[in-house]
């Protein structure tokens, strides 16, 4: 404990650069302050603040003990206010991105807000890749691999993928055969919206080689295109799937699939997981697990 309070006064010293203004702020001497970094430093054997009758300074070292002290605090903090809010009910306002996929989110949401009613949504519908922590979001829902070491992540579930086109382009342009062939078709392509990379099709041939009528970053515009007969698209089966199954799209390839991809769940590093936070993780991942995209 007499680290912990070593660290939080030398955390403070930094902030006020002052002895006295820290020893005001938490009631004690300017001595007693002044001791307290001295034993720090001696502990450490480093020195961690420039002293003069003017001003008091971080140290190199003292700069970088600094970022690692609040860390600590921070870490501690969050585990009270965690042990704390445990035995609360969720509530309050939740932040959230989530991709514009109707046939997912609308059941999602409607049975999030009935099973807690206390919390209040504040939803962005978007396929953009949002900036998390930038814009304030306390988590998001978004497809592909998470890179971003700023943010924890939650794998939910997996979905495959069809290459499909509607009766009127395949009677007028004709069904591909294998692969190769989507070079002399037009294609209606997807690109990530955080990359502007074209999401692949299969793995024999490059998906940025592919003739392409359109290139949009959202779904839905794409599945409207292919339903009119204006290319070939690589789309999720579940949101293909009626149309499939009624004769609207015609698959590709059924007997080669196009590659998986799969729906994450993303918050920062740094939030402090609230009550309000996990219930809303835990009811994704519950909800995937009801509802598997995959049938």
């Amino acid at each position: 404990m007499s680290k912990l309070s070593g660290i939080e006064i030398f955390v403070q010293v930094a902030e006020t650069r002052s002895f006295s203004e820290t020893a005001k702020q938490l009631g004690v001497s300017s001595s007693a302050i002044g001791k307290s970094i001295a034993r720090l430093e001696t502990r450490l054997s480093v020195q961690l603040f420039y002293r003069s009758t003017r001003s008091i300074t971080l140290t190199h070292e003292g700069s970088q003990y600094l970022e690692r002290c609040r860390r600590i605090l921070d870490e501690v903090q969050n585990a009270e206010l965690e042990l704390m809010e445990s035995h609360r009910a969720p509530q309050g306002q939740l932040k959230i991105s989530l991709p514009f996929v109707d046939v997912i989110v609308l059941p999602l949401i409607s049975g999030f807000m009935q099973r807690y009613p206390e919390i209040q949504l504040d939803i962005d519908m978007t396929d953009r890749m949002v900036d998390i922590i930038e814009e304030g979001f306390d988590a998001v829902i978004r497809t592909g691999t998470p890179v971003d070491s700023r943010l924890k992540s939650r794998y939910l579930g997996g979905y495959q993928r069809a290459i499909v086109a509607a009766p009127a382009y395949i009677a007028q342009r004709g069904m591909p055969q294998q692969p190769l062939d989507l070079l002399q078709h037009a294609c209606l392509l997807h690109k990530y919206p955080s990359t502007g990379r074209i999401e692949q099709w299969t793995g024999s041939i490059d998906a940025s080689e592919l003739p392409a009528a359109m290139v949009c970053n959202t779904n839905r515009v794409i599945i409207d295109a292919t339903l009119k007969g204006l290319g070939i698209a690589c789309l999720p089966e579940y949101q293909v799937r009626a149309y499939l199954r009624d004769g609207l799209l015609l698959p590709v390839f059924a007997d080669q699939p196009a590659a998986e991809n799969g729906y994450w769940a993303l918050w920062p590093v740094s939030k402090h997981v609230t009550p309000k936070l996990r219930a809303f993780i835990d009811y994704l991942v519950e909800y995937f697990a009801q509802n598997p995209l995959n049938r």
